[in-house]
């Protein structure tokens, strides 16, 4: 949070001010604002240094500070963060095992994250890449109803792998 120029802090001669209730008193030297404001029993606080002349607003700074810190905590409540889950495949792998990993990938992609499908070649598995491709292909293919492919299978050393991100919910 930026700090904010409260009171005597305030360097500038002359300020346009605004009162509590949002009305504007006009232009006033800075120590005849300072006097309006203690008079209220509240703060004078910049709230837009750049202008020609700065604006000043008369409030309760405690209040403002206690509303800015509420807004961020609720901006901060509402972020999503993705988290990228992976999930292991072979080439030649069965049946059971590719339903397996495919009901982890769909939990995953349920609660929102993204998975890193990967297949990684073992020895001269590498050889049949087009086996890895096919794995990559018929996973997206069984989750696409839940799920975009966020990238192509693509390789990068020993292993093949592609990402699938959740559908937006509509």
């Amino acid at each position: 949070m930026s700090k904010d120029i409260v009171n005597e802090s305030i360097r500038a001669k002359e300020l346009r001010l605004i009162d509590v209730n949002g009305e504007q008193l006009g232009v006033k030297s800075r120590n005849e604002a300072l006097e309006i404001a203690e008079k209220a029993n509240l703060d004078l606080v910049l709230v837009a240094p750049q202008a020609k002349p700065p604006v000043a607003r008369i409030m309760d700074y405690g209040k403002y500070r206690f509303e800015q810190q509420k807004k961020e905590k609720e901006q901060r409540k509402n972020q999503k963060v993705i988290n990228v889950k992976e999930i292991r495949l072979t080439p030649v792998i069965e049946e059971h095992d590719f339903n397996t990993k495919l009901r982890n990938a769909r939990k995953f992609l349920g609660k929102g994250d993204k998975v890193k499908v990967s297949v990684r070649f073992r020895g001269r598995a590498i050889t049949h890449k087009e086996l890895g491709r096919e794995v990559l292909d018929r996973f997206a293919e069984q989750t696409n109803d839940i799920s975009n492919a966020e990238s192509k299978p693509k390789m990068e050393g020993r292993s093949m792998f592609m990402m699938l991100a959740p559908k937006a919910e509509k």
